[in-house]
């Protein structure tokens, strides 16, 4: 292994061209984020293909979860090989190209999904989803060679406050043009599969003309399965050595498991505890893309000044205060019209939740993204990156499986706290990592790997 994988920490850098091509993956592919898991295809499988049984629509909520939880799984056994891969044969944007395909492909289907076709639902979801979120973990991997240590938190930044932005310019004109996700709708509402397929397929292509593949493949003489599994066993063994970074995703696993419930149930609490009007839950969708991008793009700029990590915490804190508000609408809306005398609704409060959560949602993804970005070596970018979206859907599984059981057992209300309790876990551990230290272990690594070659 005499080729290193990588450029240096000091060696070329990314134009701004090809840092904009980078960041307008995450433009694109919001589309799916929202517009399939957050806004549309969501609160449609849970009220229409599956629908009310009689039960609150817990047995929808549940296999809603179980899909996604399925999905996550997939990219937990699956992500850290295709990174080892990735990193061996230098073929990043190849992987990258492949996931976008799949996604496309898979998220047009859904368009096929009629009321009660649960398992053709659930099937394209769980497909899509791990297309979308191995897509997500291969972009990621591209960062620590867009720019200095010192700017990434402004580059990560820059690329989430893009992708909420493509996220507002999709779903705007899907809600619309398309409607609302009522069984009346259906036959409006069904292209919203189409629609985010198409809006992906086109608003990535300058991704793939711009960003470059930096990386030089490695000589091998085995079977790449087992060099991946080698390269896996490895990297498992030295993160012993990068203590930051495995205490760093352990609070993600935490972190992630929060937001992943809030991506995918936001809007379907919306619908079915706060019971908003079809006009409400539009604003509600301006209102979050408008605050995501602001706080992904102001506290990029924040956290290369006072230091990622502590950006990182406050974000968590955020957090704990949106789920608490959240969980606490109705209640407060009724105890302010009654303190005040006035005649306010649930989801008129629940909007200014929104901006807090909003808030928290862009700043804490971009922090996390930067942090592993300077934990990591970038020999093993990829491989890291890997672990990293192994961290994230390991979380998945955990909160959405979490929130879907015990929904089923207490009501979506009051299961929306076991958020607020990943959030303060997560606060815990990260109180162990230090950014210093795991910026400086990761140089070494690499002044020693280059050392030898």
């Amino acid at each position: 292994m005499s080729v290193s994988m990588t450029t240096p920490r000091g060696g070329d850098r990314a134009s701004r061209r090809e840092i904009f091509g980078w960041a307008m993956f995450d433009f694109a592919n919001q589309a799916y984020t929202l517009l399939i898991i957050t806004v549309v295809f969501g609160e449609l499988f849970t009220t229409v293909i599956v629908g009310d049984r009689g039960d609150d629509f817990r047995l929808a909520n549940l296999l809603w979860s179980l899909a996604l939880a399925l999905s996550f799984l997939l990219v937990v056994v699956t992500g850290p090989l295709c990174g080892a891969v990735m990193d061996y044969r230098a073929e990043k944007k190849r992987f990258l190209f492949a996931s976008y395909l799949a996604t496309i492909a898979t998220t047009a289907m859904l368009y096929f999904v009629e009321p009660g076709y649960v398992a053709l639902g659930f099937v394209l979801i769980i497909l899509s989803n791990y297309a979308y979120s191995m897509g997500e973990s291969f972009i990621a991997a591209f960062l620590p060679g867009l720019g200095p240590p010192e700017k990434l938190g402004a580059i990560s930044g820059f690329g989430w406050a893009l992708g909420y932005v493509g996220g507002l310019v999709a779903a705007g004109f899907t809600l619309a043009i398309l409607g609302e996700a009522t069984a009346d709708n259906f036959e409006r509402i069904r292209w919203v599969g189409p629609f985010a397929a198409g809006f992906f397929l086109l608003a990535a292509i300058p991704t793939f003309v711009w960003l470059k593949e930096r990386a030089e493949p490695q000589p091998h003489r085995q079977p790449f399965a087992r060099i991946a599994w080698q390269r896996v066993s490895t990297t498992l063994h030295e993160l012993r050595r990068f203590r930051d970074l495995g205490l760093f995703l352990t609070s993600v696993l935490f972190s992630m498991a929060g937001v992943y419930i809030i991506i995918a149930f936001a809007f379907i609490y919306g619908a079915q505890v706060i019971g908003w009007q079809e006009s409400t839950r539009n604003l509600m969708f301006i209102i979050v893309q408008i605050t995501a991008a602001a706080g992904a793009l102001g506290f990029g700029f924040i956290q290369d000044r006072i230091g990622t990590l502590v950006t990182y915490l406050m974000t968590l804190v955020l957090w704990v205060l949106a789920i608490l508000a959240i969980w606490a609408t109705p209640e407060v809306t009724a105890w302010l019209n009654a303190t005040w005398g006035l005649d306010w609704q649930a989801e008129q409060l629940f909007l200014v939740v929104g901006c807090l959560a909003g808030l928290s949602l862009g700043s804490s993804q971009s922090a996390s993204r930067v942090l592993v970005g300077l934990f990591s070596p970038r020999q093993k970018a990829a491989e890291f990156f890997g672990f990293w979206g192994l961290a994230n859907k390991l979380a998945g599984v955990i909160g959405i499986v979490g929130l879907g059981l015990l929904q089923a057992a207490v009501g979506l209300k009051a299961s929306i706290l076991l958020c607020a309790a990943f959030f303060i876990i997560a606060i815990v551990i990260c109180a162990g990592v230090n950014q210093r230290r795991g910026q400086r272990v990761a140089g070494e690594w690499e002044a020693r790997l280059d050392d030898t070659h």
